[in-house]
Parts: C-alpha cells; structure tokens; sequence
C-alpha cells in the first residue's frame, strides 16, 4: 500500500476545526483531509486559486451560489468579502461535507464575524429536477460525482452511491437571491449544470468561475458563447482571453 493510500484512509471520518487566511476574516471554517490531504496542511496553502478568484470575484454585497461546494472553502471566503450586506448560498450533494458547511455557517451565525450568511443546500446541480445518484470517491471526497457523469480520474471508482435529490440553478432562482457571482465545480458535470440555467443566463448573467473537464470543453465553449460570455483564463494573471475553454474558465457577460 502506497503512503498516498494509507493517509487517505487514515483521513476518514477526520474532522479539523480552522481559520481561513487573514484576507479572508480569519472566519473559522470545518475541514476534512478526507476531502482532499491538502486540508492536513497550513490554510493558507490549501488552494491559491480559489484564494485569489475569490478576492477578485466576490465584492461587498455580492451574492454567491457556490456549486458544488465540497467543505465550503470559497463559500466561507466568499461570506468573508461579501460582508453583512451579502449571502451566499452553498450547494453540495454529499451528505457529510453538507453537513461540515452547516457547522461552519452555524459558527458565522452567532453574531461575532461581520460576513455574510451562508445557506447550504444539500442537493445536486443538473439539467432537470429528478433523483440521482452521486457516487462517493474512493479516494478524495472532492472527486465524488454523479453517476451519468464520468467524473474525475482521481475518484479512482466508488466506495458507495447514496441518492441525492437534482435541480436546476433555473428552479434555484424561484426561491433564493438571484447571484452575481457563480462558482461551479462539478466533476465533470458542468455542461449539464449549465443546461439547466438558460434563464440564468440569459436575465441574470453573473459572472461565473467554472472547473472544465477536458471532454466538456468544446460543449460548454459553444453553450457559453451562445448567451454572448466572454472567457478568459482563470489561472494566469492578467486574465489571458481565450477561444476555448480552460480547466479554469472565468466567464464574463459581455
């Protein structure tokens, strides 16, 4: 058994109590290494990217829908920035990380941190409301995925498959604050999240920030262009325009 391994299962069930970065508020926040070993090390180090999306992205009073929102890392930065004025809305299909986010938002509820609320909303993002069936990774629990989605190769197959209950961001909007700001990380499954945001798109328009799967990327291109988005790639400062979606896209309404 490889050291990877042996730490990954060793993970299981570990729950860390820790402070987001100084930028962020210092907001207390419940982590698992079960959702990825990067959570073993210093805060500050855990993902930079989301880290500066969100310093870019989020300002005093946005409204943020995080999909697929693992253990609410941007949720948490994004409740951080948007401030008292703000809300963010945390969408996560796992049972136990949901659960992880609901701990953390109860911790911002007690009236000491100046942040927006955070919401969280145990569900799957999809392209219409139905039941399915998410797959739990064997390693990483931030590699889970859907089961009519390929999912990521570092799920490495399925430790089990609980049902959870799909929407449509379109079905969100008759019951929670249309967002500026809309972050979507969903293994493989982010063409069928957009297929089920055309109002969206189309009336809201925020800005998004979207993890693209290499088979995704033509499809989601041409969805994307077609409601008249401009992209540019998230990862390299300044933002390089691009004709073809990258693994981290920024999407802004032209």
């Amino acid at each position: 058994m490889s050291i990877r391994r042996l730490a990954e299962l060793l993970s299981r069930g570990v729950v860390l109590r820790r402070r987001l970065p100084s930028k962020f508020g210092r907001l207390p926040i419940y982590v698992t290494p079960e959702a990825g070993l990067r959570y073993w090390s210093a805060m500050s180090r855990v993902d930079p990217v989301l880290y500066s999306m969100a310093e870019e992205l989020v300002k005093p009073g946005s409204v943020v829908w995080d999909v697929g929102a693992n253990v609410g890392l941007f949720s948490l930065c994004a409740a951080a920035l948007s401030g008292q004025s703000g809300l963010v809305l945390a969408i996560e299909p796992d049972f136990w990380l949901a659960h992880l986010i609901n701990r953390s938002s109860q911790q911002l509820g007690a009236g000491q941190y100046k942040c927006a609320p955070v919401e969280v909303l145990c569900a799957s993002i999809s392209d219409s409301n139905r039941i399915s069936k998410l797959a739990i990774a064997k390693r990483a629990r931030a590699s889970n995925h859907l089961i009519e989605a390929m999912g990521s190769t570092e799920a490495r197959g399925a430790r089990f498959v609980q049902p959870t209950v799909s929407l449509t961001l379109d079905f969100l909007l008759e019951s929670f604050t249309p967002p500026s700001v809309l972050k979507i990380d969903a293994e493989t499954h982010e063409v069928g999240v957009l297929k089920g945001a055309q109002r969206l798109l189309k009336e809201v328009r925020p800005t998004i920030w979207c993890e693209v799967s290499a088979q995704n990327s033509d499809e989601l291109t041409k969805m994307l262009h077609n409601a008249k988005y401009k992209l540019y790639g998230a990862q390299v400062h300044p933002h390089q325009p691009i004709d073809r979606a990258w693994f981290h896209t920024l999407a802004v309404p032209s």
